[in-house]
């Protein structure tokens, strides 16, 4: 919808087609290393391409959130080992070296029931066992990243209750809020 109402190119994650993500949540953790590896390389390639473009891109997902976020919740739930994680770190940090912050990164924040409610109405079969500790880490570990360890500007949205999808004026606080940031213009009263 940004990328629409902007002309930015989208950029999305890798779900659709990616030959990890199904036998990742029937064996979290013998595929932990596998998945989070392949989300990586994927990222990379696009935080490549973002950094070579000479016009705005937008994606549904940073490489940063993916290490920060998933990767450490599969750490720290005992999901991914000591090793692989390490190692997994070790590549990312070579990788930063490459890299810069995007210029903003929106965070629609949401309590673990909205987020029980987005993932049923999004109807992933794979998705559909997921159990709600798991939930509930990361979104903590988002919170985490977003407040404490992530150094780029965040602009924070609270969308509960927002149906940006389908009501116009919920878009328009969206909008005006990123106006705000990137633009300097003033976000008008919500």
């Amino acid at each position: 919808m940004l990328a629409r109402y902007y002309g930015w190119e989208p950029r999305f994650e890798s779900v659709g087609f990616n030959p990890y993500l199904e036998d990742y949540y029937g064996d979290i953790p013998r595929w932990s290393f596998c998945l989070e590896t392949y989300f990586l390389k994927e990222r990379f390639k696009d935080m490549l391409a973002v950094m070579k473009a000479d016009h705005t891109i937008v994606q549904d997902r940073s490489i940063f959130e993916g290490v920060h976020v998933f990767v450490t919740n599969n750490y720290m739930r005992g999901d991914l080992s000591k090793r692989d994680y390490d190692t997994y770190m070790e590549l990312f940090s070579l990788m930063k070296r490459l890299m810069r912050l995007p210029d903003l990164m929106i965070y629609l924040r949401k309590s673990v029931p909205a987020l029980v409610r987005q993932i049923q109405k999004r109807g992933r079969e794979y998705e559909q066992g997921m159990q709600i500790d798991y939930l509930r880490d990361l979104n903590n570990r988002y919170e985490d990243f977003i407040y404490r360890q992530y150094e780029g500007k965040v602009l924070v949205i609270e969308s509960d209750a927002m149906d940006f999808e389908n009501n116009p004026a919920d878009f328009r606080i969206i909008t005006d809020k990123i106006d705000a940031q990137l633009f300097g213009l003033f976000a008008q009263n919500n």
